[in-house]
């Protein structure tokens, strides 16, 4: 027998973390041997042969007590050294633009290894400065959430979408501090002082 729509109810809403490890960095969960080697880990093919400098950004992700979250998962997307997506075919062979990674259990810190991006022209030929997309899954977090990294060296003054944030003081939360050669430190706030800034897209 069919059951009557009216006599359905609503499923209970579930934070993503720490389950989404188990699908999708199931070595990280602690089940090795699903994989050769954790898939997406890297946004290289063969990094030797990658266009451009590579980067390292180090961060954690702090919730609103100033806690570092250890169960965090991030994936990135961007593109190459030359502004150019994946799928394209001037896009670099040896790099990928994805790339999934996980916070240290004990640390709280992530470290993401990947190309300095370019700056590429979207809509209606308006330039984007070098930027890393974001999306973070942890704990406590119903919905993934979506933020960008852009790197203090760069000129940052005319990119559309930083433009767009009317806290100009907050601007400063999607800015990536560099450290050291090729080395940067970029911590996201999910809530209070120096919240990051999300996007809804």
């Amino acid at each position: 027998m069919v059951q009557k729509l009216e006599t359905l109810i609503e499923s209970a809403s579930q934070t993503a973390g720490p389950y989404v490890h188990i699908g999708l960095m199931p070595t990280y969960a602690g089940n090795a041997g699903y994989y050769d080697e954790e898939i997406g880990t890297t946004p290289f093919l063969d990094e030797s042969k990658a266009k451009g400098e590579i980067v390292e950004i180090v961060g954690s992700v702090f919730d609103g007590t100033g806690w570092a979250m250890r169960d965090a998962l991030i994936e990135s997307w961007q593109c190459d050294a030359g502004g150019v997506f994946p799928g394209d075919k001037s896009a670099d062979p040896a790099f990928t633009g994805h790339c999934r990674f996980a916070a240290d259990a004990e640390s709280g810190e992530f470290t993401l290894r990947t190309v300095k991006p370019g700056s590429y022209q979207g809509r209606g030929g308006v330039e984007s400065a070098p930027h890393i997309s974001l999306w973070v899954v942890a704990r406590g977090i119903n919905i993934g959430l979506n933020t960008r990294i852009y790197f203090e060296d760069e000129d940052n003054a005319n990119d559309p979408l930083l433009n767009r944030v009317e806290q100009r003081p907050r601007v400063n939360t999607l800015i990536a501090k560099k450290t050291g050669n090729g080395k940067y430190r970029f911590d996201i706030r999910l809530q209070g002082e120096g919240e990051t800034v999300f996007l809804d897209i």
